[in-house]
């Protein structure tokens, strides 16, 4: 149940000739606290609910619990989230071993655009895509729960 992950901003718009999928997403938070944050996510015509805990000092790993939940309650409960529902498109794009997930974020994070990887150590090595840019990992200000309160239009 830890998420060990690493994102990255993207400079270009090559990775959408590369992407197997493509899928909208609508999420919100019920509780961004520091230590913990609980989201509500609606992707394609699945709904979900996640549990988050405080990243470690990299901010590569954290506690992530992950539920399937029908897409209704999901409708339901972003109708109670926190102020500032996220809006994006994210892309999936094979490379190597792994899933390189791209997030077109949309509304008043419009032109940001993120690229995450999950890996199974903080030293796991990946294939590095000539459009992945600088990395952000551990940058507060792209975590989705603060996009939802600071949108990148604020910056």
């Amino acid at each position: 149940m830890i998420e060990i992950e690493r994102k990255f901003l993207v400079n270009s718009i090559a990775y959408k000739e590369q992407a197997s999928s493509k899928t909208r997403i609508e999420q919100g938070f019920l509780n961004t606290h520091k230590e913990r944050t609980v989201r509500v996510r609606i992707m394609g015509d699945k709904g979900f609910i996640t549990v988050k805990g405080i990243s470690n000092a990299s901010g590569t790993s954290r506690f992530e619990w992950e539920k399937e939940i029908p897409v209704l309650e999901a409708s339901s409960l972003l109708k109670i989230c926190e102020k500032g529902i996220l809006q994006k498109y994210r892309y999936c794009i094979p490379s190597g071993e792994h899933i390189i997930e791209v997030d077109e974020f949309l509304g008043e994070n419009q032109g940001l655009v993120v690229a995450e990887i999950e890996l199974k150590s903080e030293e796991e090595k990946f294939i590095r895509p000539d459009w992945l840019g600088q990395e952000v990992t551990g940058d507060i200000k792209y975590y989705n729960s603060q996009l939802s309160k600071h949108p990148f239009k604020e910056w």
